[in-house]
């Protein structure tokens, strides 16, 4: 289908004719925006191991998006407050009980989440599931739009004040406290700005797939290279890309812009875990002797 209307619109309409439209030309800066974010902090969270904790947060927000839509408040409000209180929550009963804390973690995301559901079928408001669970950025508002951007702001200005503590924190966090750095104050920060992250990921991919841009880039970077400046570097850049060029492909194509931003990065994780110069697979079996 792609190719079909890649022949017919020709190489510059397809490129430029969806800039004409307004909608695709703010659906195109949120989702470079949301990528670039994501992209930033998934290279932390891949260091750090957390790919299940973003699954918990992003999981997590629901509640918090129709409660704050039925309050008639920022949605934003809404999920940061769930997704702040499901990591609190997963402290204390990881805690105060035996339970590993992969188990608190998945039974507290599904827990969350189910109540989301619950919610959406009990509250009467004009809430679009599909909107929530996928994310819809060629519907987003000038409101959305600025609410997005605000909370990218924040998120970045609070990973480049802590970045080398946080870098440090991620690395090793034993060596970090042994010099006197508070790694709990960074632990809470870092699943802050996530909470944050996870937000401004739901106008883009939705609830469901936010965990993979806040994953995927970073795993893709961290197959590239072993320097820390230059893997959120490719992780920025790659996020980026995937999210352009898969507005661009659900455009043409007519299928789910989160699906298809999400696909793409997956295939350039591929393309990485294949070809990286020293840790692709094939290269690596190639230097075998």
């Amino acid at each position: 289908m792609i190719n079909q209307a890649f022949a017919v619109a020709g190489p510059f309409t397809w490129l430029f004719d969806p800039l004409s439209h307004e909608f695709m030309r703010r659906a195109l800066l949120v989702s470079a925006l949301v990528g670039a974010v994501c992209g930033l902090l998934s290279c932390y969270m891949t260091l750090k191991g957390w790919a299940l904790m973003g699954d918990a947060v992003s999981h997590a927000v629901m509640p918090g998006v129709v409660v704050a839509y039925a309050l008639g408040i920022p949605f934003s409000i809404g999920a940061f407050v769930f997704g702040v209180g499901s990591v609190a929550l997963i402290g204390f009963v990881k805690q105060k009980s035996r339970v590993k804390e992969d188990t608190v973690i998945g039974l507290v995301f599904t827990g969350f989440f189910a109540l989301g559901l619950v919610l959406v079928s009990k509250i009467k408001s004009n809430i679009d599931l599909m909107h929530i669970l996928f994310g819809s950025p060629l519907g987003i508002s000038n409101a959305d739009l600025m609410q997005t951007f605000i909370i990218s702001v924040i998120v970045v200005v609070f990973l480049l004040i802590y970045r080398r503590d946080l870098m440090l924190y991620c690395f090793d966090p034993t060596h970090a406290r042994s010099i006197g750095i508070n790694t709990t104050f960074l632990h809470y920060l870092l699943l802050s700005v996530l909470s944050l992250a996870a937000v401004a990921g739901l106008q883009t991919v939705g609830i469901i797939l936010v965990v993979a841009m806040l994953i995927t880039p970073g795993a893709t970077a961290y197959l590239l290279t072993d320097r820390f400046d230059r893997m959120t570097t490719l992780a920025i850049m790659s996020s980026v890309i995937s999210s352009i060029i898969g507005v661009y492909i659900s455009y043409w194509s007519d299928i789910e812009t989160g699906g298809s931003i999400v696909l793409v990065q997956t295939i350039i994780f591929l393309l990485a875990f294949l070809f990286a110069p020293r840790y692709g697979i094939l290269n690596s079996q190639k230097s075998i002797p």
